[in-house]
């Protein structure tokens, strides 16, 4: 369901995430008081405006309260983001969003009524420390401590082998599990151990760290190889 979103602040975050959200079909208002940032935006989502959230007629004005979400994206001043935050909520903006410098800033826009606090640096520091661990994986999502999900593309060595033989499965403890496969127009999910990878397959696989880790390090050896080696 496409949705309204309000973005206050232009800054490398806010203006990124406005563009990403515009090309989804969502309806995107970007406010800042920066008149360049906002020029510069204003060809690229549904509407841009130069003024200041901080001031509550300015948002009445502007019709805030007709929106779905409100991402609060200020990057600096801690008191304009809360004060930003608070007329938010007390607006009636059923889902506000707020960017958070620290974990002081992210209690207290937790207080003062944020549905959501996110710290921008945090999961840019851990998406960063990921991709240096899991250098094949094109996308890495941490879910819990030491366990995630990752996106795998077009891995010259797993091609013409199968999921079994590359070490997934479709349940196991601590291991690693194929959740889905995309092949072109066709997605499997929870594909068969047996499902042979075909050149520009995209893998969506979950497990512990150390054992994603341990399977894209590891040598392909197909348990037919396995076997010749053993007879």
């Amino acid at each position: 369901m496409k949705k309204q979103v309000v973005i206050i602040g232009l800054g490398r975050f806010g203006y990124s995430l406005a563009e990403a959200l515009f090309s989804m079909g969502h309806q995107v208002l970007a406010i800042d008081t920066d008149e360049k940032k906002v020029q510069n935006i204003a060809a690229h989502i549904t509407h841009a405006v130069q003024a200041d959230a901080t001031d509550e007629s300015v948002l009445r004005k502007l019709g805030v309260t007709n929106f779905d979400v409100a991402v609060v994206g200020i990057g600096s001043g801690i008191q304009h983001s809360v004060l930003c935050t608070i007329l938010l909520k007390k607006l009636g903006v059923k889902y506000v969003i707020a960017r958070a410098e620290n974990e002081l800033h992210g209690s207290i826009l937790e207080k003062i009524g944020a549905d959501k606090v996110i710290y921008i640096e945090h999961e840019m520091a851990a998406k960063i420390a990921h991709q240096l661990n899991f250098p094949e994986a094109a996308d890495y999502v941490s879910v819990a401590p030491s366990y995630g999900v990752a996106k795998l593309v077009g891995i010259p060595r797993f091609v013409g082998v199968s999921l079994g033989d590359l070490g997934f499965s479709q349940r196991t403890k601590g291991g690693a599990v194929a959740l889905l496969l995309r092949r072109e127009k066709e997605v499997i999910v929870t594909p068969d151990p047996s499902e042979i990878v075909a050149h520009g397959d995209t893998l969506i696989v979950s497990g512990n760290d150390d054992e994603i880790e341990r399977l894209l390090a590891r040598p392909v050896v197909t348990r037919k190889e396995e076997k010749e080696r053993k007879d």
